[in-house]
């Protein structure tokens, strides 16, 4: 793979109102094809960083695979804004995607027609075990201090980022894209692979929390999700239905709690 890919480059432009021109940086995406043992999976459109970390947390936070074990390997090829990642999973891993392909197969239109796709869109997820919501003093002040994990943020806007508090209260470390599911799949995918335990620690997202998001925290086992903007209606429900701490943090107002789990 092309290592020297940028995650942001300087682009020139005019001003509209009057004569002049200034150039600023600006966040790059690449397209990424992800590929599970031979057969093309996905075309994502991602922020050239920390990939290793987001094919992991997007293959369990799609349901692809049920855990890191059933990823064998992985090879990342390209240059600019076209990458590829080969995946090497299991054959029960394997197995389960193909079968999902066959369901999916003979939809049309939107790609999200026919009951087999809605089951996709809304699958059986594990109720998680429960865990207390976390203590008020640990999100004060949040918005101002993930300023650190946000380098491109900072740099250049544009992106999302993800961040993970552990059971102490600190901020560990956080994941930047252009997508905000991409950067919670980044920041999963980094937990499991530097073995961090996430037990009675919490994820933060600076995006609205909708019910994607939900479903990806829920596969990967954390308890408490906090997201900087609102989250939807369906995510509330869900997050209600499998025992997840769901807490908005508003800009102006204090934080909600929308769902406690019960321990």
């Amino acid at each position: 793979m092309d290592t020297q890919q940028p995650a942001s480059q300087t682009y020139g432009y005019t001003l509209l109102a009057q004569d002049g021109q200034d150039s600023t940086a600006l966040a790059e995406e690449v397209a990424l094809a992800i590929a599970y043992n031979g057969i093309s999976q996905a075309v994502m459109l991602v922020s050239p960083t920390d990939l290793e970390d987001f094919i992991v947390g997007f293959s369990i936070g799609s349901g692809i695979v049920a855990s890191a074990d059933d990823i064998y390997d992985m090879k990342l090829s390209g240059c600019g804004s076209a990458q590829q990642a080969e995946v090497e999973i299991s054959s029960r891993a394997f197995w389960n995607l193909k079968d999902q392909r066959r369901q999916l197969a003979g939809t049309s239109g939107c790609g999200l027609c026919g009951v087999e796709a809605v089951e996709q869109a809304l699958p059986e997820l594990n109720v998680l075990a429960g865990a207390p919501l976390p203590p008020a003093h640990w999100l004060e002040g949040l918005r101002q201090r993930i300023g650190e994990f946000q380098p491109l943020g900072q740099h250049c806007g544009a992106v999302h980022a993800a961040l993970f508090m552990d059971h102490q209260g600190e901020l560990l470390l956080g994941r930047e894209d252009i997508g905000r599911h991409n950067a919670l799949d980044k920041l999963i995918g980094a937990l499991i692979r530097q073995n961090i335990a996430t037990t009675g620690g919490l994820a933060v997202v600076t995006s609205r929390c909708s019910l994607e998001l939900i479903q990806k925290v829920l596969r990967a086992g954390i308890q408490t999700l906090v997201s900087l903007s609102s989250p939807t209606g369906l995510a509330v429900q869900w997050a209600r239905r499998h025992n997840l701490n769901l807490i908005h943090l508003p800009q102006k107002s204090g934080s909600r709690v929308y769902s406690q789990s019960k321990a």
